[in-house]
């Protein structure tokens, strides 16, 4: 498959603002539902995107080279969903976006040295600025070490695990295959837990709620798999910075918190980031031909 870097950027730029709408809102249900209902309906949405394209197109995803790594991949996307929400639990989502953070700093050691893909100095220097920006928006305060914190970190590294297989099987599984394990992969487990915790929704805001949340969640998903496929890791990964701008707008919406100047300083570090990872690429490309 061939390398499209720049598109990758875009569609993990698109994939990290609807992420981000969807912890918005999962923090919004969070207050009256449990974490194992809500991660369910998350993933719901893919389930159900990937079931109607099957049937539209009556064809079968589900064949692939690398079932193992399929199935681990569903393991990881399932385990990092529910932990990152049970993390909110005990923690804003301030702090808990802050420090998912950390899922860049791990797809990169991952990539060096799973993937063999090329990491100079230059693309480390570029994350660690973007990490660093993600403190001047949050300014996370962590005088006090619970559960939460830790439960975040855990899903980062699920997160960049995932992140990593989805470069391995880029050669041979096309982004709907591997969405079909994903889906029905955490679907499964999860309802599995449903009939034990599951609530009644209302039907009015709380089901709109639910629903916008599942389909943001889902394309989401799919957008972040098509990058990973079709671009490296370590270019595509410092744009998952983008995700403190929208939590920045989304937070200023719903719950009227404007970005001060810390924020904004950050926020163009942020940018700034991203756009040095595409020069960079873009200067290897013509110093390639």
């Amino acid at each position: 498959m061939a390398i499209n870097n720049p598109k990758g950027i875009l569609l993990m730029t698109i994939g990290m603002a609807l992420f981000a709408f969807a912890d918005t809102m999962a923090k919004v249900l969070l207050e009256n539902y449990p974490a194992l209902q809500v991660v369910f309906v998350r993933q719901l949405g893919l389930f159900t995107g990937v079931t109607l394209f099957m049937i539209f197109t009556k064809s079968w995803v589900g064949k692939t080279s690398h079932l193992n790594l399929q199935l681990l991949r569903g393991v990881c996307a399932t385990g990092s969903a529910l932990i990152f929400l049970l993390g909110l639990n005990f923690i804003p989502l301030a702090d808990a976006t802050s420090i998912a953070f950390v899922a860049p700093l791990f797809v990169i050691g991952l990539s060096h040295f799973f993937l063999d893909e090329p990491v100079g100095m230059r693309r480390w220097f570029a994350v660690i600025i973007g990490f660093l920006a993600t403190l001047l928006i949050i300014r996370p305060g962590f005088q006090e070490l619970n559960f939460g914190y830790l439960f975040i970190i855990s899903a980062a590294f699920l997160f960049a695990l995932r992140q990593i297989i989805s470069r391995v099987i880029a050669d041979t599984d096309v982004p709907m295959t591997t969405a079909f394990y994903t889906a029905y992969v955490s679907v499964g487990i999860f309802s599995f837990f449903q009939p034990f915790v599951w609530q009644s929704v209302s039907w009015n805001w709380d089901l709109t709620i639910f629903i916008v949340y599942a389909l943001s969640a889902g394309v989401a998903e799919f957008l972040v798999i098509r990058s990973l496929q079709i671009a490296h890791a370590v270019v595509v990964s410092p744009l998952q910075y983008t995700i403190l701008l929208w939590v920045s707008v989304y937070g200023y919406i719903i719950w009227g918190v404007f970005p001060d100047t810390w924020t904004v300083l950050g926020a163009s570090l942020i940018i700034l980031t991203g756009l040095y990872s595409l020069y960079r690429e873009r200067k290897m490309k013509k110093m390639g031909e």
